[in-house]
């Protein structure tokens, strides 16, 4: 039996705008519409409301059914203000806000803070560096709804943090449906000249054909010289095989001309040319159907895939906040990005005991990269006539592939009659098991990402005049890079509902257990030019400088070796075994309280691992016990959560007030409790671990009221505080001029509060003109605080806001339903408030990233019920990024005005 049944029924039908925006007036005007139309026109009218209506009925009562806050955004709402990946989707959510495009900052908390699942379970990570998972991998076409669950409760894992988003596929449909999508767009920054090289043929699949992996000679070459690759180690290893040379000179140019060839092996077709662009491409399609076998047996399928590809230029302009006119660095990115998706779902359903659902999810989102930077530093200032160069090819394919099965079953009176002698008699007929597996493995493949570095000669503007290669072994690398991250991830729980006279208890309970093993393994090598014959053949292009008439002459002095200190690739792993118990008691469908607690065995290791060791003085793993020592940690601890609410009448005719109090905790990332020194790839800083990194601890209290009043208006009030003990934070690190470094560290304290506002009104009041517009909106205000502590190194502020948190962040969309359902239209908004991106160290100041105004518009028309045409513009403010630092700009960036058109036929 539903919980509360009596009390959600009303709400329901009231509350119905909250989660699909349809307009207050939507379903008086359907009421009108059978008055005054046809009939045929009356039916049609029904059927669209009612696929909405629907839609929202299930997540309004889910919403109000939740034991805890939570906030939940349905495909409907996610599909009319046009997101397409799910990072941009959660900005239009209360108290979230989006970092990078990549990452969800829930409650002024940063990414380590929250966690995501994919229908519950636990998913890897293609990030190189970070467990937790970039959010715009996941595109929306595959997303049912979104559920952010700000308040814990036990049966979630304790890392919850600060919050859990919930990503839940689209599942069975209810009977045959098919549905495909056609679209293109364009965006202002891409004027159709884009930088690019030859890259290979499969680049449009969004995945390399060979080109540019690692070649087996050189693989063999690492394994026959022992990882090392430089002249005098090949020397070695040429004599100790029994070649015998007439003098030292002749074996040392027998190892240059074998150092010589080997480099050949690498891809240096890397010419930087101009290429011209194609408007974007995006095509999706799904088909599914549900089929009655018996009156009890139901199977049903939902296939689908999607393909886009973009071209996008972007400008980034970086300054030195102390000499902004003198140190400036201008890089110019073109990106070339192709995102492929196929899922598919398979379920099998009982009766209403049994339910079984397999799904499979793989996705697909690379980025090839073409840039030049342009830049000057304290060394070589803007005004010295002299700087610096530095292309860059990055090709980076990452990949997700996802198993799930998902199990339902209740012990009722038809599946105790098929059990024989009546085994299962004793079981109460209310009690119901789930369970789930999950296998998902997260790769990431960058192969020969390539920079090369040049000297120029420029105008009294900075703009560069020549350029040539650089002298130099380090003059430019080839890097090749590899991520696994595989994740298990399987449990089970039980729930026994009891009813009485005046009141229902529910009890439940359960077990999981999270696997998860990563590898990263990293090779790089450089080829420079310590003397040439010709120094203008170094200002040629890059396949000319690095061509293999240019490298095999013997008047040039070209070096190949291995670059790189052994300490950037790694292995670890992770082992999770969770217990948890809950009780749920409702009185007099009036109040309910929810307790419960989890108890969870974590255990982690991170090794560092070189690839490259073929001796006991360089081992591939340091076997040494303090080292060992280091490289794990273990944590056991009881997590518990409260919550309670009134439900009530009290000045709307459906009122909750929600109350909720508990633990949570945030562990270390995998490379954090290491000694290694490694490069962020997103912030391109050094970042330096450290073994003595402790988990954080949270304790959380939220108060929520909900109103939701008879004409579909409705309004959410949150308050809530946050304490941390142990925050895990980045703090600088001492560094030359050129190089910014950073090491993780706990911090002393770390306090977060705040108020949320949420709101749905119709602007009908202002007359009938305007029944068929609406605004929803949502506010965030909040104050954070962080005590850096002893172990910071000369923070220049030791208390200062939490990186990433915004005193205030606005969303609001007003929205237009014309009242014969053929148009629909959004305006979006949302802005958030300065925010802490980097603190200052030794008396430097705190750089912040000012608010970026973000106005998007879609609108679509539906000429008939089965299709419908969507148009969509986005940032048409054209606002910059910026970040600020001591009143100086020293970072901008300007994403430019998008626009896109599709058609849709579905049925």
């Amino acid at each position: 039996m539903d919980k509360n049944e009596k009390f959600q029924r009303v709400p329901l039908v009231l509350a119905i705008a909250t989660a699909s925006v349809i307009a207050p007036n939507a379903f008086a005007q359907v009421e009108m519409d059978n008055i005054a139309g046809p009939q045929a026109q009356q039916i049609e009218e029904v059927m669209v409301q009612g696929r909405l209506k629907d839609s929202a009925e299930m997540l309004v009562s889910e919403r109000l059914e939740e034991e805890v806050v939570t906030d939940i955004l349905g495909s409907e709402m996610i599909g009319r203000v046009g997101d397409s990946t799910v990072a941009a989707a959660l900005r239009r959510v209360a108290g979230l806000s989006l970092v990078n495009d990549k990452f969800v900052y829930v409650r002024g908390l940063g990414e380590r803070y929250s966690s995501t699942t994919l229908n519950g379970a636990t998913v890897p990570s293609p990030d190189l560096t970070r467990n937790v998972i970039p959010l715009d991998i996941f595109p929306t076409s595959v997303v049912d709804s979104l559920a952010v669950q700000k308040s814990y409760s036990a049966d979630q894992a304790a890392t919850f943090g600060g919050g859990n988003v919930n990503i839940r596929t689209k599942g069975i449909p209810d009977g045959l449906t098919f549905s495909i999508e056609l679209g293109s767009g364009m965006n202002t920054e891409t004027d159709g000249d884009v930088l690019s090289y030859r890259g290979g043929d499969d680049d449009n699949f969004g995945t390399d054909d060979g080109t540019r992996a690692l070649p087996v000679e050189l693989e063999q070459a690492l394994q026959r010289f022992k990882g090392e690759l430089g002249v005098q180690d090949i020397r070695e290893v040429l004599e100790q095989e029994g070649n015998e040379y007439a003098s030292a000179s002749e074996a040392i140019a027998a190892a240059k001309q074998l150092n010589r060839e080997l480099a050949l092996h690498l891809n240096r077709d890397i010419a930087v040319q101009e290429d011209s662009s194609n408007p974007d491409m995006d095509v999706k399609g799904s088909v599914g159907n549900r089929f009655y076998i018996t009156d009890d047996l139901e199977v049903g399928f939902l296939a689908g895939a999607s393909y886009k590809n973009r071209w996008r230029e972007e400008e980034t302009v970086k300054r030195s906040y102390g000499l902004p006119e003198e140190v400036v660095d201008v890089e110019n990115t073109s990106t070339y990005s192709v995102d492929l998706s196929g899922n598919l779902n398979l379920g099998v359903r009982y009766g209403d005991d049994h339910e079984v659902t397999l799904t499979s999810l793989y996705l697909r989102n690379t980025d090839d990269d073409t840039s030049i930077r342009d830049y000057f530093n304290e060394n070589r200032q803007l005004s010295d006539g002299r700087g610096f160069r530095e292309y860059a090819l990055k090709y980076e394919e990452r990949d997700l592939l996802v198993n799930q099965a998902r199990g339902s079953h209740t012990l009722g009176p038809a599946t105790k009659s098929m059990v024989p002698g009546g085994l299962l008699s004793w079981a109460p007929e209310e009690l119901k098991v789930d369970w789930f597996y999950s296998e998902s493995t997260a790769q990431t493949d960058i192969p020969n990402e390539v920079t090369v570095n040049a000297d120029t000669l420029t105008n009294s503007l900075g703009e560069v005049v020549s350029s040539s290669v650089s002298n130099g072994v380090n003059s430019s690398g080839f890097r090749f890079t590899e991520l696994e991250d595989e994740v298990v991830n399987y449990g089970w729980s039980s729930t026994l509902p009891l009813e009485f006279s005046s009141s229902s208890l529910e009890l439940s309970g359960g077990f999981a257990r999270t696997e998860k093993a990563r590898y990263y393994k990293q090779s790089e090598f450089r080829i420079g030019a310590i003397n040439v014959a010709d120094p203008t053949s170094l200002g040629g292009t890059l396949d000319q400088v690095f061509g293999d008439g240019q490298i095999t002459d013997t008047a040039n002095d070209y070096a190949f070796d291995r670059a790189g200190t052994n300490n950037q690739s790694y292995i670890a792993a992770t082992l999770t075994d969770a217990v948890f118990a809950k009780v749920d008691w409702t009185l007099n469908e009036t109040w309910r309280a929810s307790a419960g607690a989890r108890w969870e065995e974590y255990n982690q290791v991170a090794l560092d691992w070189n690839p490259y060791g073929y001796s006991i003085e360089s081992p591939q793993i340091d076997l040494d016990e303090d080292a060992l020592r280091d490289a794990t940690y273990s944590d056991d601890a009881v997590y518990p959560s409260l919550s309670l609410t009134y439900m009530g009448a009290l000045w709307a005719e459906t009122f909750q007030l929600r109350f909720g109090a508990s633990k949570t905790a945030v562990r270390p990332d995998l490379r954090e409790i290491t000694e290694a020194i490694y490069i962020d790839p997103i912030t391109d800083e050094q970042v330096k671990g450290n073994p003595d990194t402790r988990p954080s601890e949270i304790t959380n209290f939220d108060v929520r009221g909900e109103w939701y009043f008879d004409n579909g208006d409705n309004l959410t009030v949150s308050a809530f505080y946050k304490d941390i003990v142990d925050p895990i934070e980045f703090f600088e690190l001492a560094s030359s001029d050129t190089n910014v470094a950073r090491e993780i560290i706990n911090a002393e304290s770390g306090e977060i509060t705040g108020v949320e506002i949420e709101a749905l009104k119709g602007l009908g009041f202002f007359g009938d003109f305007m029944d068929s517009f609406f605004v929803q909106s949502n506010l965030t205000f909040q104050e954070t605080e962080l005590v850096a502590g002893a172990e910071a190194d000369a923070p220049t502020n030791p208390i200062r806001e939490m990186t990433g948190a915004s005193e205030y962040v606005v969303n609001m969309l007003v929205g237009f339903d014309s009242p014969d359902g053929g148009h629909t239209a959004t305006l979006g908004y949302n802005v958030f408030g300065d925010r802490l991106y980097a603190a200052g160290r030794n008396g430097a100041p705190d750089a912040y990233e000012l608010p970026f105004h973000s106005l998007d518009l879609t609108y679509s028309w539906y000429p008939t019920e089965e299709i419908t045409i969507k148009a969509k513009m986005q940032n048409l403010l054209d606002e910059a990024i910026e970040i600020e630092r001591a009143n100086v700009v020293v970072f901008e960036e300007k994403p430019g005005q998008s626009f896109a058109l599709s058609a849709q036929y579905k049925f």
